[in-house]
């Protein structure tokens, strides 16, 4: 077997404080420039634009060593949309949560149309954690109606999968868009998508472990959390 490249090499600053630096920012709703105030007060002075960089680096990495730890999520999906700013402009985050809260998967897309919900839908059905849904609850959106269709016509849906266009139904998603929101706040938006998109992915990241979503984690185990991480990126304790 290949021996995996160590993703700290060259940096100036040790991975402990790396990774506590990434799974803090990505955890709670701080900036940038409050997270070098919480280090420096620690006895490490750091940049916030290396903070940055950090960020972009590892939130990725952390999305794709975590997922194949994932539970399943159950076929009782809740899919909705979200609006955000990147560089002025609205993009959308769509995102899918289990009828347990549990998520599916999320897709920052600069349109909201048929096309960008199939997108969507393809790729939360490639992940090892999910299965073909059930139900499918959404707004009114006339987009998912049409990308449904187009998807059970095409067998890449299961043609038993029932559409349901129930707002109130749908709470428990858009009480999570909440939790997205916070953490975007205050950074008080974004400069560029792909920046936008890799935030995005550490904060969801971040979110699943804290559901519980980790087998053989706790959701408020944040130590086991922490240890957890570490064991990801071969960190020692």
């Amino acid at each position: 077997m290949r021996k995996r490249k160590n993703p700290f090499k060259g940096r100036q600053f040790t991975s402990e404080v790396i990774l506590w630096s990434v799974r803090w920012y990505l955890q709670f709703p701080i900036s940038y420039r409050d997270l070098e105030l919480m280090l420096r007060d620690r006895g490490v002075s750091v940049d916030h634009t290396t903070l940055y960089r950090w960020i972009q680096a590892y939130a990725p990495e952390l999305e794709r060593r975590l997922r194949p730890h994932l539970r399943p999520t159950n076929g009782s999906w809740r899919v909705d949309e979200t609006y955000l700013k990147v560089k002025g402009r609205w993009v959308y985050l769509y995102r899918a949560v289990d009828s347990r809260g549990q998520t599916i998967d999320f897709r920052l897309s600069t349109r909201r149309d048929a096309q960008a919900a199939k997108r969507f839908f393809r790729k939360a059905l490639a992940r090892p954690n999910t299965v073909n849904p059930r139900t499918i609850t959404v707004d009114r959106n006339a987009a998912y109606p049409k990308a449904v269709a187009d998807m059970k016509r095409d067998k890449q849906l299961w043609r038993f999968a029932r559409l349901r266009q129930v707002k109130y139904l749908n709470n428990i998603v858009e009480q999570d868009h909440r939790r997205v929101k916070r953490l975007v706040r205050p950074g008080l938006g974004f400069r560029r998508f792909r920046t936008a998109w890799r935030t995005l992915v550490g904060y969801e990241t971040l979110a699943m472990m804290r559901k519980g979503q980790v087998k053989g984690i706790g959701g408020d185990d944040i130590v086991a959390q922490a240890a957890f991480m570490n064991a990801l990126f071969n960190v020692a304790a």
